[in-house]
Protein backbone atom coordinates (compact mmCIF):
# COMPACT_ATOMS: atom_id res chain seq x y z
CA UNK A 1 0.00 0.00 0.00
CA UNK A 2 1.40 3.41 -0.81
CA UNK A 3 0.80 6.47 1.39
CA UNK A 4 0.23 9.81 1.15
CA UNK A 5 -0.21 13.05 2.78
CA UNK A 6 -2.98 15.58 2.05
CA UNK A 7 -2.15 19.35 2.93
CA UNK A 8 -3.84 22.36 3.15
CA UNK A 9 -1.23 25.44 1.52
CA UNK A 10 -1.54 27.81 4.38
CA UNK A 11 1.16 30.02 4.91
CA UNK A 12 3.87 30.23 5.00
CA UNK A 13 4.42 27.89 2.05
CA UNK A 14 7.86 26.75 3.28
CA UNK A 15 6.15 25.18 5.96
CA UNK A 16 3.74 23.07 3.63
CA UNK A 17 7.03 21.79 2.08
CA UNK A 18 9.12 21.22 4.79
CA UNK A 19 6.51 18.98 6.11
CA UNK A 20 6.29 17.47 2.27
CA UNK A 21 9.82 16.72 2.65
CA UNK A 22 9.73 15.29 6.08
CA UNK A 23 6.96 12.85 4.99
CA UNK A 24 8.96 11.26 2.38
CA UNK A 25 11.83 10.87 4.50
CA UNK A 26 8.89 9.04 6.64
CA UNK A 27 8.30 6.67 3.91
CA UNK A 28 5.26 8.42 2.22
CA UNK A 29 5.04 8.45 -1.70
CA UNK A 30 2.46 10.94 -3.11
CA UNK A 31 2.72 15.00 -2.05
CA UNK A 32 -1.35 16.15 -1.88
CA UNK A 33 -2.59 19.74 -1.40
CA UNK A 34 -5.68 21.72 -1.61
CA UNK A 35 -6.26 23.53 -4.85
CA UNK A 36 -8.60 26.94 -3.48
CA UNK A 37 -6.85 29.39 -4.45
CA UNK A 38 -9.11 31.94 -2.28
CA UNK A 39 -8.81 30.25 0.51
CA UNK A 40 -5.33 29.16 0.37
CA UNK A 41 -2.34 29.57 -1.54
CA UNK A 42 -1.51 28.89 -4.76
CA UNK A 43 -0.33 25.28 -4.91
CA UNK A 44 1.26 24.78 -8.18
CA UNK A 45 3.66 27.24 -7.06
CA UNK A 46 4.47 25.16 -3.54
CA UNK A 47 4.32 22.26 -5.70
CA UNK A 48 7.48 22.97 -7.66
CA UNK A 49 9.52 23.70 -4.53
CA UNK A 50 8.28 20.51 -2.96
CA UNK A 51 9.16 18.69 -6.07
CA UNK A 52 12.68 20.91 -5.98
CA UNK A 53 13.24 19.34 -2.46
CA UNK A 54 12.45 15.79 -2.58
CA UNK A 55 13.42 12.97 -4.72
CA UNK A 56 10.69 10.65 -4.97
CA UNK A 57 7.58 12.34 -3.71
CA UNK A 58 4.54 12.35 -6.74
CA UNK A 59 2.54 15.80 -5.56
CA UNK A 60 -0.45 16.76 -7.14
CA UNK A 61 -4.33 18.42 -6.25
CA UNK A 62 -6.65 16.67 -4.42
CA UNK A 63 -8.26 18.19 -5.83
CA UNK A 64 -8.95 20.68 -8.99
CA UNK A 65 -11.60 21.27 -10.81
CA UNK A 66 -12.37 21.91 -14.73
CA UNK A 67 -13.82 25.38 -13.92
CA UNK A 68 -11.17 27.15 -12.01
CA UNK A 69 -8.53 27.27 -14.70
CA UNK A 70 -8.05 27.27 -18.30
CA UNK A 71 -7.82 23.46 -19.24
CA UNK A 72 -4.37 24.42 -21.43
CA UNK A 73 -2.73 25.97 -18.43
CA UNK A 74 -3.89 23.49 -16.52
CA UNK A 75 -2.23 21.42 -18.43
CA UNK A 76 1.40 23.64 -19.42
CA UNK A 77 1.73 23.49 -15.27
CA UNK A 78 1.43 19.64 -15.24
CA UNK A 79 3.90 19.56 -18.26
CA UNK A 80 6.12 21.88 -17.28
CA UNK A 81 6.41 20.35 -13.82
CA UNK A 82 6.90 16.83 -14.74
CA UNK A 83 9.96 18.22 -17.44
CA UNK A 84 11.48 19.50 -14.75
CA UNK A 85 11.40 17.18 -11.76
CA UNK A 86 10.92 14.02 -13.96
CA UNK A 87 6.88 12.83 -14.66
CA UNK A 88 6.27 13.29 -10.49
CA UNK A 89 2.98 14.97 -10.87
CA UNK A 90 -0.44 13.01 -10.61
CA UNK A 91 -3.53 15.40 -11.27
CA UNK A 92 -6.60 14.83 -9.03
CA UNK A 93 -9.99 16.30 -10.48
CA UNK A 94 -13.99 16.75 -9.38
CA UNK A 95 -16.69 18.54 -10.51
CA UNK A 96 -15.76 21.50 -7.74
CA UNK A 97 -16.59 22.00 -3.97
CA UNK A 98 -14.97 25.35 -1.84
CA UNK A 99 -13.10 26.80 -5.24
CA UNK A 100 -16.00 27.04 -7.27
CA UNK A 101 -18.29 28.13 -4.63
CA UNK A 102 -15.95 30.63 -2.58
CA UNK A 103 -15.96 32.15 -6.10
CA UNK A 104 -20.22 32.38 -6.71
CA UNK A 105 -19.75 29.48 -8.88
CA UNK A 106 -21.66 25.94 -8.81
CA UNK A 107 -19.67 22.96 -9.62
CA UNK A 108 -18.69 21.83 -13.06
CA UNK A 109 -20.86 19.56 -14.49
CA UNK A 110 -19.75 15.73 -14.92
CA UNK A 111 -19.70 15.75 -18.70
CA UNK A 112 -17.24 18.52 -18.10
CA UNK A 113 -15.05 16.90 -15.64
CA UNK A 114 -14.95 13.55 -18.05
CA UNK A 115 -14.18 16.14 -21.46
CA UNK A 116 -11.19 17.82 -19.07
CA UNK A 117 -9.95 14.57 -17.88
CA UNK A 118 -9.27 13.87 -21.35
CA UNK A 119 -8.02 17.07 -22.93
CA UNK A 120 -5.59 17.90 -19.77
CA UNK A 121 -4.41 14.90 -20.06
CA UNK A 122 -3.62 14.47 -23.88
CA UNK A 123 -2.37 17.98 -23.71
CA UNK A 124 0.16 17.14 -20.53
CA UNK A 125 1.40 13.99 -22.53
CA UNK A 126 2.03 15.71 -25.80
CA UNK A 127 -0.82 14.69 -27.66
CA UNK A 128 -3.42 17.20 -29.53
CA UNK A 129 -6.36 17.68 -27.81
CA UNK A 130 -9.46 20.30 -28.48
CA UNK A 131 -9.97 22.87 -26.36
CA UNK A 132 -13.28 24.95 -27.00
CA UNK A 133 -13.61 23.93 -30.44
CA UNK A 134 -9.53 24.96 -31.16
CA UNK A 135 -7.27 21.94 -31.98
CA UNK A 136 -4.17 22.07 -29.89
CA UNK A 137 -0.87 20.84 -28.72
CA UNK A 138 1.94 21.38 -26.64
CA UNK A 139 4.08 20.94 -29.22
CA UNK A 140 7.52 21.03 -26.35
CA UNK A 141 6.34 17.67 -24.31
CA UNK A 142 8.75 14.98 -24.73
CA UNK A 143 7.94 12.09 -23.10
CA UNK A 144 4.97 13.44 -20.66
CA UNK A 145 2.97 11.33 -18.48
CA UNK A 146 0.08 12.35 -15.98
CA UNK A 147 -2.20 10.21 -14.10
CA UNK A 148 -5.66 11.68 -14.14
CA UNK A 149 -7.41 11.01 -10.91
CA UNK A 150 -10.97 11.33 -10.00
CA UNK A 151 -13.00 11.95 -7.07
CA UNK A 152 -16.42 10.82 -6.64
CA UNK A 153 -19.32 9.83 -4.57
CA UNK A 154 -22.43 9.13 -6.30
CA UNK A 155 -23.30 6.78 -8.78
CA UNK A 156 -23.21 8.77 -11.94
CA UNK A 157 -19.42 10.61 -10.77
CA UNK A 158 -18.16 6.80 -10.01
CA UNK A 159 -19.41 5.39 -13.57
CA UNK A 160 -17.56 7.97 -15.02
CA UNK A 161 -14.27 7.46 -12.97
CA UNK A 162 -14.38 3.96 -13.56
CA UNK A 163 -14.75 4.69 -17.42
CA UNK A 164 -12.25 7.37 -17.86
CA UNK A 165 -9.87 7.74 -14.84
CA UNK A 166 -6.71 6.79 -14.11
CA UNK A 167 -7.52 6.58 -10.36
CA UNK A 168 -10.75 7.02 -8.33
CA UNK A 169 -9.92 9.45 -4.77
CA UNK A 170 -12.84 8.47 -2.38
CA UNK A 171 -12.50 10.85 0.37
CA UNK A 172 -13.84 8.53 3.28
CA UNK A 173 -12.62 5.25 5.05
CA UNK A 174 -15.82 3.77 5.92
CA UNK A 175 -14.75 0.36 5.01
CA UNK A 176 -18.73 -0.66 3.72
CA UNK A 177 -19.11 2.64 2.11
CA UNK A 178 -15.52 1.82 0.35
CA UNK A 179 -16.54 -1.57 -1.00
CA UNK A 180 -19.51 -0.29 -2.35
CA UNK A 181 -17.58 2.76 -4.41
CA UNK A 182 -14.80 0.58 -5.60
CA UNK A 183 -17.26 -2.04 -6.97
CA UNK A 184 -19.06 0.39 -8.74
CA UNK A 185 -16.08 1.79 -9.97
CA UNK A 186 -14.91 -1.48 -10.84
CA UNK A 187 -17.97 -2.30 -12.59
CA UNK A 188 -18.11 0.39 -14.80
CA UNK A 189 -13.97 0.40 -16.04
CA UNK A 190 -15.39 -3.66 -16.62
CA UNK A 191 -18.57 -2.40 -19.16
CA UNK A 192 -16.16 0.24 -20.84
CA UNK A 193 -13.97 -2.60 -21.79
CA UNK A 194 -11.16 -1.54 -19.73
CA UNK A 195 -8.97 -3.99 -16.91
CA UNK A 196 -11.06 -3.04 -13.60
CA UNK A 197 -7.71 -3.31 -12.19
CA UNK A 198 -6.03 -0.91 -13.96
CA UNK A 199 -8.02 1.33 -12.25
CA UNK A 200 -5.59 3.10 -9.02
CA UNK A 201 -7.60 3.23 -5.88
CA UNK A 202 -7.01 6.05 -3.37
CA UNK A 203 -8.83 6.53 -0.15
CA UNK A 204 -8.48 10.31 1.64
CA UNK A 205 -9.17 10.49 5.26
CA UNK A 206 -7.49 12.26 8.25
CA UNK A 207 -6.07 10.20 10.74
CA UNK A 208 -5.24 10.92 13.89
CA UNK A 209 -2.50 8.81 16.44
CA UNK A 210 -3.60 8.74 20.18
CA UNK A 211 -4.15 6.37 23.18
CA UNK A 212 -7.13 4.35 23.09
CA UNK A 213 -8.67 6.54 26.34
CA UNK A 214 -12.12 8.42 26.31
CA UNK A 215 -10.27 11.24 26.34
CA UNK A 216 -7.56 11.12 24.14
CA UNK A 217 -10.88 9.38 21.61
CA UNK A 218 -13.31 12.45 22.10
CA UNK A 219 -9.99 14.89 21.65
CA UNK A 220 -9.10 13.08 18.19
CA UNK A 221 -12.80 13.75 17.50
CA UNK A 222 -13.18 16.94 17.70
CA UNK A 223 -9.68 17.54 15.60
CA UNK A 224 -11.33 15.54 12.73
CA UNK A 225 -15.02 16.12 12.93
CA UNK A 226 -14.66 18.97 10.08
CA UNK A 227 -13.96 16.02 7.60
CA UNK A 228 -17.82 15.20 7.87
CA UNK A 229 -18.97 18.63 7.62
CA UNK A 230 -16.24 18.85 4.17
CA UNK A 231 -18.02 15.49 2.93
CA UNK A 232 -21.39 16.50 4.12
CA UNK A 233 -21.18 18.98 1.35
CA UNK A 234 -20.85 16.63 -1.65
CA UNK A 235 -23.88 14.23 0.57
CA UNK A 236 -26.03 17.25 0.34
CA UNK A 237 -25.54 17.40 -3.69
CA UNK A 238 -26.33 13.85 -3.81
CA UNK A 239 -29.39 14.20 -1.81
CA UNK A 240 -30.87 17.28 -3.53
CA UNK A 241 -30.26 15.10 -6.71
CA UNK A 242 -31.50 11.52 -5.80
CA UNK A 243 -33.58 12.31 -2.77
CA UNK A 244 -33.02 11.09 0.54
CA UNK A 245 -33.99 7.75 0.61
CA UNK A 246 -33.38 6.89 -3.22
CA UNK A 247 -31.72 3.38 -3.68
CA UNK A 248 -29.05 5.24 -5.77
CA UNK A 249 -26.85 6.17 -2.88
CA UNK A 250 -26.34 4.12 0.54
CA UNK A 251 -27.90 5.34 3.92
CA UNK A 252 -24.87 4.81 5.37
CA UNK A 253 -23.42 7.77 3.24
CA UNK A 254 -26.55 10.42 3.20
CA UNK A 255 -28.36 9.74 6.92
CA UNK A 256 -26.12 11.57 8.90
CA UNK A 257 -26.72 15.46 7.04
CA UNK A 258 -30.11 15.61 8.30
CA UNK A 259 -29.37 18.32 10.91
CA UNK A 260 -27.02 19.94 9.04
CA UNK A 261 -28.08 23.75 8.59
CA UNK A 262 -25.53 25.35 6.36
CA UNK A 263 -21.72 25.18 5.81
CA UNK A 264 -19.50 28.61 6.29
CA UNK A 265 -16.32 28.24 3.93
CA UNK A 266 -14.33 30.59 6.10
CA UNK A 267 -13.85 27.50 8.33
CA UNK A 268 -13.14 24.74 5.17
CA UNK A 269 -10.95 21.85 6.36
CA UNK A 270 -10.57 23.41 9.39
CA UNK A 271 -10.60 21.65 13.45
CA UNK A 272 -13.10 23.41 15.09
CA UNK A 273 -15.14 23.80 12.24
CA UNK A 274 -18.66 25.67 14.26
CA UNK A 275 -20.76 24.09 11.16
CA UNK A 276 -19.97 20.87 12.03
CA UNK A 277 -21.59 20.37 15.45
CA UNK A 278 -24.38 18.45 13.48
CA UNK A 279 -21.68 15.31 12.41
CA UNK A 280 -21.81 12.64 14.74
CA UNK A 281 -19.39 10.28 16.63
CA UNK A 282 -19.93 7.42 14.68
CA UNK A 283 -19.68 9.39 11.42
CA UNK A 284 -16.08 10.60 12.75
CA UNK A 285 -15.06 6.96 13.83
CA UNK A 286 -16.12 5.63 10.39
CA UNK A 287 -14.86 8.50 8.09
CA UNK A 288 -11.65 8.82 9.67
CA UNK A 289 -8.91 6.69 11.11
CA UNK A 290 -8.53 7.35 15.15
CA UNK A 291 -6.84 5.91 18.04
CA UNK A 292 -3.42 3.78 18.58
CA UNK A 293 -1.03 2.12 16.02
CA UNK A 294 -3.13 -1.29 16.04
CA UNK A 295 -6.65 0.54 14.94
CA UNK A 296 -5.15 2.48 12.12
CA UNK A 297 -3.39 -1.00 10.99
CA UNK A 298 -6.41 -3.26 11.12
CA UNK A 299 -8.63 -0.60 9.52
CA UNK A 300 -6.02 0.15 6.41
CA UNK A 301 -5.65 -4.04 6.30
CA UNK A 302 -9.35 -4.02 5.74
CA UNK A 303 -9.00 -1.19 3.20
CA UNK A 304 -6.08 -2.80 1.18
CA UNK A 305 -8.56 -6.27 1.09
CA UNK A 306 -11.12 -3.99 -0.61
CA UNK A 307 -8.23 -3.23 -3.12
CA UNK A 308 -7.08 0.28 -2.09
CA UNK A 309 -4.03 1.16 -3.44
CA UNK A 310 -2.71 4.28 -1.10
CA UNK A 311 -4.21 5.74 1.71
CA UNK A 312 -3.78 9.33 1.79
CA UNK A 313 -3.64 11.21 5.13
CA UNK A 314 -5.62 14.46 5.64
CA UNK A 315 -3.41 16.26 8.69
CA UNK A 316 -5.90 19.24 9.07
CA UNK A 317 -5.34 19.16 13.44
CA UNK A 318 -2.99 19.86 15.89
CA UNK A 319 -1.01 16.66 15.45
CA UNK A 320 0.50 16.91 11.84
CA UNK A 321 4.41 16.27 12.26
CA UNK A 322 3.24 13.79 15.41
CA UNK A 323 0.79 11.56 12.75
CA UNK A 324 3.71 11.82 9.89
CA UNK A 325 6.19 10.70 12.52
CA UNK A 326 3.84 7.67 14.08
CA UNK A 327 3.20 6.33 10.56
CA UNK A 328 6.63 6.53 9.55
CA UNK A 329 7.87 4.24 12.18
CA UNK A 330 4.55 2.36 12.94
CA UNK A 331 2.09 2.23 9.94
CA UNK A 332 4.15 1.88 6.97
CA UNK A 333 6.86 -0.27 7.29
CA UNK A 334 3.72 -2.73 8.31
CA UNK A 335 1.79 -2.51 5.38
CA UNK A 336 4.15 -1.11 2.84
CA UNK A 337 4.37 -4.54 0.73
CA UNK A 338 0.77 -4.44 0.73
CA UNK A 339 -1.67 -4.08 -2.42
Amino acid sequence: MDFGLVLQTDPPGSATVALMRHAERNGFRYGWTFDSPVLWQEPYVIHSRILAETERLVVGPMVTNPGTRSWEVTASTFATLNEMYGNRTVCGIGRGDSAMRVAGRPPTTLARVGEAMRVVRDLAEGREAVVDGTALRLPWVRDGRLPVWMAAYGPKALALAGREADGFILQLADPLLTAWMVGAVREAAARAGRDPGAVTICVAAPAYLCEDTPEALAHAREQCRWFGGMVGNHVADLVARYGEHSDAVPPALTSYIKERAGYDYAHHGRAGNPDTAFVPDDIVDRFCLLGPAQAHLARLRELAELGVDQFALYAMHDAKQDVVDGYGTRIIPELAQMC
